[in-house]
């Protein structure tokens, strides 16, 4: 693991937390690599943790199926950061729906951050409101066979397991304060490049 941590002062106690997994071609060679980013409201970095690189076996892949991701992403590598975390989050964000099952693992609030879907021009009476959550569900399960609860809060739409959607009024709550002002997607860009310059450097290292 490598990590680093900064002291900081936390503003009105809001704390966010970010994890990205990383895979690809880029990766291949090497394995998945996770990184977990704790922020301030202000958007300063409190702490950041990444993990080794996690490869499966063969026997893994044929016995986990089409588990296997579920279980890397969220088991082997978003339960192993939240445990090196020193401070405890609102919320806990993340890009990948996979990372999501680390929430059987925590009693942290897990939400991942869905891509921007088209929308029309929002009501004005509704626009006057400090934010508009609307309750709905994914399609069909996802190839790794979680089945997720999706909602909006302000301008994001967020998922979380359906297993869990009670959780769904918690982090909008909790989310309500940063929302006009917080970008949601800015974090996981720092998250990408830290882990790259420390894959980096771990390669060049004698």
């Amino acid at each position: 693991m490598c990590r680093w941590r900064l002291r900081d002062f936390l503003l009105d106690g809001l704390v966010l937390a970010f994890s990205v997994v990383l895979a690809g071609c880029e990766y291949e060679s090497q394995g998945l690599f996770g990184g977990y980013l704790v922020l301030n409201a202000s958007g300063r970095p409190l702490e950041f943790h990444c993990t080794a690189p996690v490869r499966p076996s063969r026997a893994q892949e044929i016995l986990y199926g089409a588990t296997l991701q579920a279980y890397l992403h969220g088991e082997q590598i978003g339960q192993t950061l939240l445990e090196k975390a020193k401070t405890a989050p609102l919320v806990v964000f993340t890009d990948a729906p996979a990372v999501l099952t680390v929430r059987n693992f925590t009693s942290l609030l897990v939400a991942c951050v869905m891509p921007s879907a088209e929308e029309p021009p929002p009501d004005p009476v509704e626009a006057a409101g400090r934010l508009r959550r609307d309750d709905g569900s994914l399609g069909p399960p996802p190839p790794f066979a979680l089945r997720l609860h999706t909602f909006q809060v302000g301008t994001e739409r967020l998922s979380i397991l359906q297993d869990h959607r009670a959780d769904a009024e918690a982090i909008a709550q909790r989310w309500e304060p940063l929302a006009a002002e917080f970008d949601l997607r800015e974090p996981f860009g720092r998250i990408r490049e830290a882990v790259d310059e420390a894959r980096r450097s771990a390669t060049r290292a004698p």
